[in-house]
């Protein structure tokens, strides 16, 4: 009997070395899966980032290059502006210029 229960008790330690390989085989597949969860639920946090960061970065793209479009037309009218503006100018005085020119280039000193 004594072999008896030697036995017993050697496939008691078996089954509970099955036993325990089966939680820690469980436990194992539960960790790997949480990984993979996490791993998944991080890519789509970092795609969702990503293209916000990306939206804003096209919003702003196109808000600054419209502004340039109004700006460079902006700044072509006052140039216009600034031209005829000046053209006007020596237009006025161009008269008193000459006769300045002339005065100076006829008259002789001595």
């Amino acid at each position: 009997m004594d072999a008896n229960r030697r036995q017993s008790g050697i496939q008691q330690l078996l089954a509970a070395e099955q036993e325990a390989q089966q939680i820690v085989n469980a436990a194992r597949a539960a960790k790997s899966a949480r990984l993979r969860q996490a791993k998944e639920e991080a890519e789509r946090e970092i795609a969702e980032y990503r293209a916000q960061m990306e939206a804003e970065f096209q919003r702003k793209v196109a808000e600054s290059s419209g502004d340039s479009g109004a700006n460079v037309k902006r700044l072509e009218q006052e140039t216009q502006e600034k031209i005829a503006q000046l053209k006007q100018q020596a237009a006025s005085i161009s008269p008193e210029v000459i006769q300045m020119l002339l005065r100076y280039v006829t008259t002789v000193k001595n």
